[in-house]
């Protein structure tokens, strides 16, 4: 039987002057170890790939994480403090291509930048300094600390009762990595939360009425995924909602 594929979304940059489009490779790997499937890199062109066609080719969508930033005129927030972190040929895929993925029930995975973008496509806001609102923790990593810290176990998460992760683990409060600087300051309405940290902040949603696979973390479990109970859980059923 052949694998399923799943098309991971691309960050545009500029290196030595010229435009690359790339994906890290350990989201490359899992979708081929931990989701059993044929991993496709979508590029983030000047004028958007078609929807219908994407869908034409994969049986499913990872929206990977990234350093880059959703632009704030996506949401009406102010102008970010860093624009060269934002990348806005990524923006005019994604945001269009998961409205389009929910329509057509593709299953679609959201990871991080991926979650942000989700909150947004669907009528949310972000914040764009989570360590600066009041109340919440510093959510970022650490560069000078080695990456194995940087990307090891921050904080625990909590499972929102009734949703699709409550239903889905065993586990209610686990820990996780945290590599973010935004986050999710009005949630879409569409929308519900599957999992908060200590600080409140939303860590983890999904569709309210689903159709199909659709979540969103705001953590990483494509770090060392099968080290870690929680992370094969949602790579497994992802790979059943594939096939």
């Amino acid at each position: 039987m052949a694998r399923p594929v799943v098309g991971l979304i691309c960050d545009r940059r500029r290196i030595d002057d010229e435009d690359v489009h790339l994906v890290l490779e350990q989201y490359i790997t899992t979708v081929r170890d931990g989701a059993g499937a044929l991993p496709l890199l979508i590029p983030v062109l000047d004028t958007p790939l078609d929807a219908d066609d994407i869908f034409a080719s994969v049986d499913g969508l990872l929206f990977t994480g990234s350093p880059s930033n959703v632009e704030p005129l996506h949401y009406g927030g102010p102008p970010a403090r860093e624009p060269k972190n934002e990348d806005k040929y990524r923006d005019r895929l994604t945001l269009n291509l998961i409205r389009a993925a929910i329509e057509a029930m593709v299953p679609s995975f959201c990871i991080c930048r991926g979650l942000q973008e989700l909150n947004v496509a669907l009528g949310g806001t972000l914040y764009q300094q989570v360590q600066e609102v009041p109340g919440r923790m510093d959510h970022r990593e650490d560069p000078k600390m080695p990456e194995e810290v940087q990307w090891g176990p921050s904080h625990d998460v909590t499972v929102t009762k009734g949703g699709m992760l409550d239903g889905l683990l065993e586990t209610k409060t686990f820990a996780v990595n945290s590599l973010h600087g935004q986050g999710i300051d009005r949630l879409a309405p569409p929308l519900r939360e599957e999992a908060h940290a200590p600080d409140g902040q939303i860590e983890a949603v999904s569709l309210k009425n689903p159709q199909g696979f659709l979540l969103a973390v705001q953590w990483h479990p494509e770090w060392r995924w099968a080290e870690d109970a929680v992370s094969r859980k949602l790579w497994q059923h992802f790979a059943e909602t594939l096939r």
